[in-house]
């Protein structure tokens, strides 16, 4: 098991929410032995596979799990892998918590409960009733936008204390959270930004890195940000924010991940495919999506 003192080491850095490939209607396991290699190869501190980016929503349960065991079994220990494992069921959290460690990988990222909006007393009492039934780091992945629920700083600290209970993936964009959040909940206590256009901010009031979207095209550069981040150089940091910002922005001018698969697909890297109720980068935006991708110097 990991120690909280180790998570706060372990999960540092950029850590890609993975797409998932589709063709023919399939996951496409060909290209996403290619994608996860490729991040590996830019740098990249981790991998999350099956979050919002991967389509979470639309995949079979079956599905679900190949994808999570194919990243851990590719993966192979190079850098930490963790599994989105979030339902609005407790019960069906506790099951896809329960795969994610029988296949290996180092911790889940679990969203908050979408659409029956808990209380903050719900919240916690889900949360901790993963902690007790799983032997798993558990980063809680907060995005109000998505969700229709936001989880308080209090609450956080409450269930900072439960031994799997390691950080959060914050994607509300709200930095004067972050260090009120770091005084809360303490040293250990991991911070991941889920906003890649603040992340180089999240970072600088004490954020650990970002769990990115904008990595699956520009794996190198956002990886080098975080180094910069990390090594107090912010003057490169803003350097390479400049870079990326316009396709941090570009990657969300349809609804995701279809301007993220388009840029995949105009990399030759994987098939722009998505399911419905995602459809198709719609073609006004595909000119900007790679006018920011030249920008970033997003090259296969």
């Amino acid at each position: 098991m990991i120690s909280s003192t180790a998570s706060a080491q372990i999960f540092k850095g950029v850590f890609p929410a993975l797409v998932t490939p589709f063709v023919g209607g399939e996951v496409d396991e060909d290209a996403f032995v290619k994608l996860v290699e490729r991040q590996i190869a830019a740098g990249v501190h981790g991998l999350v596979p099956v979050g919002t980016t991967g389509e979470t929503a639309t995949l079979s349960h079956d599905e679900h799990r190949r994808v999570v065991a194919s990243c851990v079994k590719i993966t192979a220990g190079r850098v930490p892998v963790i599994a989105g494992a979030g339902s609005n069921s407790t019960a069906e959290a506790i099951e896809l918590v329960a795969h994610a460690k029988a296949a290996g990988a180092q911790a889940a990222l679990v969203v908050t409960p979408y659409y029956n909006r808990p209380s903050q007393e719900g919240l916690y009492h889900h949360y901790r009733a993963i902690n007790e039934a799983v032997d798993l780091p558990v980063l809680i992945y907060n995005v109000p936008s998505r969700t229709s629920v936001d989880i308080a700083n209090e609450t956080l600290a409450r269930l900072a204390v439960l031994p799997n209970i390691v950080g959060v993936k914050d994607a509300t964009g709200d930095l004067a959270r972050a260090s009120l959040q770091r005084l809360t909940c303490g040293p250990d206590w991991v911070m991941l930004s889920g906003d890649d256009p603040t992340a180089l901010g999240y970072m600088a009031h004490g954020g650990h890195g970002c769990v990115s979207v904008t990595a699956n095209v520009a794996p190198a550069a956002c990886a080098a940000l975080f180094d910069a981040c990390a090594a107090g150089d912010w003057s490169a940091a803003l350097a390479l924010q400049d870079k990326l910002v316009r396709l941090h922005k570009a990657l969300f001018l349809d609804a995701s991940p279809a301007p993220t698969k388009f840029a995949l697909a105009h990399l030759g890297l994987c098939a722009p495919d998505v399911r419905l109720p995602i459809t198709p980068c719609a073609e006004a935006v595909k000119a900007e999506i790679i006018a920011a991708m030249t920008q970033a110097g997003a090259t296969a």
